[in-house]
């Protein structure tokens, strides 16, 4: 092997393994920023509103919200948005940033093209007088009464298909 092929192929190496700038553009590229209030989710086949309800929610009221009041703030309109899953949820909390303290004096880590004007979101998951939340503060989820409203908010999300 001469030192032309081999410097070839570490160059390579290093192009394709230590710098994996692939990876970083499909990240941007997952959420796309639809300019209305939305954005949609290519990976998870959803569409996201941009910001939360921006004030403390109780689940029942959340689920007002997403149908009744969020869907009119729009200039399209969709009748299928939705509380999202705890899974769903989790895909939106980013670790490798620092993140923003919210209106609610909390700091959250989500993806930079959604803002939350605080760290909990409730879920679709309940079950008798309980419902889910994430954190995006710490990256957990928990269970909470559903008449509970402080800090927490709604995030309405749609799917596509």
């Amino acid at each position: 092997m001469n030192k032309f092929t081999a410097v070839s192929i570490f160059f390579i190496f290093s192009i394709l393994f230590i710098f994996p700038t692939s990876s970083l553009i499909h990240a941007q590229e997952r959420f796309i920023d639809n300019a209305d209030g939305t954005v949609t989710d290519t990976l998870l086949k959803v569409m996201w509103a941009k910001t939360d309800n921006q004030g403390d929610i109780n689940w029942r009221q959340a689920l007002k919200w997403i149908k009744y009041t969020f869907p009119y703030t729009l200039p399209t309109s969709y009748d299928n948005w939705r509380l999202p899953a705890i899974d769903e949820l989790k895909t939106l909390y980013d670790q490798n940033i620092q993140g923003y303290e919210a209106n609610c004096g909390r700091k959250v880590k989500i993806i930079s093209i959604i803002e939350l004007s605080c760290g909990w979101i409730w879920a679709s998951e309940m079950e008798f007088i309980s419902a889910r939340l994430f954190n995006f503060h710490r990256e957990y989820s928990c269970t909470d009464r559903i008449s509970k409203y402080k800090e927490f908010r709604a995030l309405a999300v749609r799917n596509l298909e």
